[in-house]
């Protein structure tokens, strides 16, 4: 999940918005000025819509809190993170590697929730502070803001310890599996079965509550378990691919074809000899005969195309120096993980300074493909 707008860095991790993050921000902050509404038709439509929004706006706030617990947790136990992304059904923490073991998955896995419970308590007791009784609605602003926050994050705790891969209680869940049996994958399977089942339920939930009259409330849970099962469905393709490549290194899958181009040519000469010929995608750049570089139609495609004559491969190209490079002895899942976080299709593969080959994400799913078909 990528963010389209970026809101800045905490704690070093970068904030983000989805696209339909927006959607859900209007129909929650709608939502929200509905129920003020109701519930306080003395409230005049200027306090109604600006405690609307200042709910809404907390209330991804909170989230972007449950994410970075999440994050704080990976980083403590060593792991990168990227990123965390807000989109249409709450948030995702981008961490570059799998967990490295169960401990650390049930803790990564763990920690939203309990974010989650702890903003929940603190605002109702902020409320109960400021004299709101659970047995009435609250009357004034600032505590139906914190009445709805502290409901709706122990709603989003209990929604998110659901035991279905890739929510977070599917991910304690797989960590008490992995530690019971030892076998990883054989974890993620059972956790990525049990998510198929609940999002099978969700769904026909939805179904059932959408004829029975509930309306949008009801296709928005079925939705909610579309999503959940092709998360599920993907984290079990993850497990396939991680055991298709398991003990393959770089040299076993990377091709030594690969064709080099002076760096010195311009760029339409290189599109019209190369390109638009062979077909091929990636191609070395070398000036007096050393390796300068690597090019792709990537770096072509934002050259405006009456500069091409003009322009020379070495300006365009992507430096050596500047490439994320893998040795022969890497493993295929690191080189994947890496092409993946940098957003890279290649890498080239070097030994004792010189180019050995390029490792691409085609010459891997070639590979999986292969043993796919030949029951492997």
């Amino acid at each position: 999940m990528q963010a389209q707008i970026k809101l800045g860095r905490i704690f070093g991790i970068e904030i983000g918005l989805h696209y339909s993050w927006l959607i859900i921000a209007l129909l929650i902050t709608l939502s929200l000025s509905g129920q003020f509404k109701s519930t306080n038709p003395q409230w005049s439509d200027a306090v109604v819509w600006s405690t609307a929004l200042v709910t809404a706006l907390l209330f991804f706030a909170t989230i972007v809190i449950h994410e970075l617990s999440h994050s704080l947790v990976a980083r403590m136990h060593g792991l990168a993170v990227r990123s965390i992304t807000l989109f249409a059904l709450g948030g995702v923490s981008q961490i570059e590697k799998d967990s490295p073991d169960a401990r650390t998955e049930f803790w990564i896995g763990i920690a939203g929730p309990i974010a989650s419970a702890v903003i929940g308590i603190l605002c109702l007791g902020v409320a109960l502070s400021l004299g709101w009784s659970p047995a009435a609605a609250p009357t004034a602003p600032a505590t139906a803001v914190l009445v709805w926050l502290g409901y709706i994050n122990f709603l989003l705790a209990v929604f998110n310890m659901v035991p279905g891969f890739p929510l977070d209680g599917g991910r304690v869940l797989r960590g008490i599996i992995w530690w019971i049996t030892g076998a990883r994958g054989r974890a993620t399977r059972i956790a990525a079965q049990v998510g198929e089942f609940v999002s099978y339920a969700f769904i026909v939930i939805g179904l059932v509550r959408f004829f029975g009259g509930a309306g949008l409330g009801g296709l928005w849970i079925s939705f909610i378990g579309w999503f959940l099962l092709d998360a599920s469905r993907a984290s079990q393709a993850q497990v396939s691919v991680t055991e298709a490549l398991k003990g393959l290194q770089v040299g076993d899958v990377m091709s030594r074809d690969y064709v080099t181009v002076d760096g010195h040519s311009n760029i339409q000469s290189f599109a019209d000899e190369h390109l638009l010929r062979s077909g091929r995608r990636c191609f070395i750049v070398t000036e007096n005969g050393r390796v300068a570089g690597l090019i792709t139609p990537q770096e072509v495609r934002h050259i405006p195309h009456a500069q091409w004559p003009y322009k020379t491969l070495d300006v365009v190209m992507r430096p050596l120096d500047q490439l994320r490079t893998v040795t022969i002895d890497t493993p295929v899942i690191k080189a994947l993980e890496i092409m993946g976080r940098d957003d890279v299709n290649q890498l080239p593969v070097i030994l004792n300074g010189a180019l050995e080959g390029i490792i691409s994400r085609s010459h891997i799913l070639q590979l999986i493909q292969t043993k796919a078909e030949l029951g492997q």
